[in-house]
């Protein structure tokens, strides 16, 4: 981290990634990991998990990830391009998130992340490919 700018602060991450109930465990800049409980809060009119809910957690995962990554340099990361894959539809359970970078370039990062439910099958997996950018400021 450069000496005139604080630390990524993941517990003011935001409004957006507090509603969709990503909660975070580990986060460094090689692997992020964490969970989300899901429910009705996040069901489609037709009473399944939103596939935009999985998108949105595999973008942040990956922007976590990335970001942590490059701040030393005066960095964040962010993403140019999320392709994601729903593989099982969900109504309620948590599905567990681990995101690990395929390669990490001095501009560009690819990321991919995994969803899976309690009994290890894939319910969605994604991958983002992210700019590294200066910090504003």
């Amino acid at each position: 981290m450069t000496a005139d700018r604080p630390p990524v602060d993941l517990t003011a991450a935001g409004a957006f990634v507090a509603a969709m109930q990503f909660q975070v465990g580990e986060a460094t800049g090689t692997r992020v990991t964490g969970h989300v409980d899901l429910g009705p809060d996040q069901h489609t009119p037709w009473g399944v998990v939103h596939g935009g809910l999985y998108c949105s957690v595999v973008e942040s995962a990956a922007s976590i990830g990335a970001s942590l990554a490059v701040q030393d340099h005066g960095q964040f990361a962010v993403g140019v391009n999320n392709n994601t894959d729903f593989l099982r539809s969900m109504t309620s359970g948590r599905v567990d998130v681990v995101a690990e970078p395929v390669q990490q370039g001095r501009t560009q990062q690819l990321w991919q992340v995994q969803l899976t439910r309690g009994d290890g099958k894939l319910v969605a997996r994604g991958q983002v490919r992210l700019q590294n950018v200066p910090l504003p400021g």
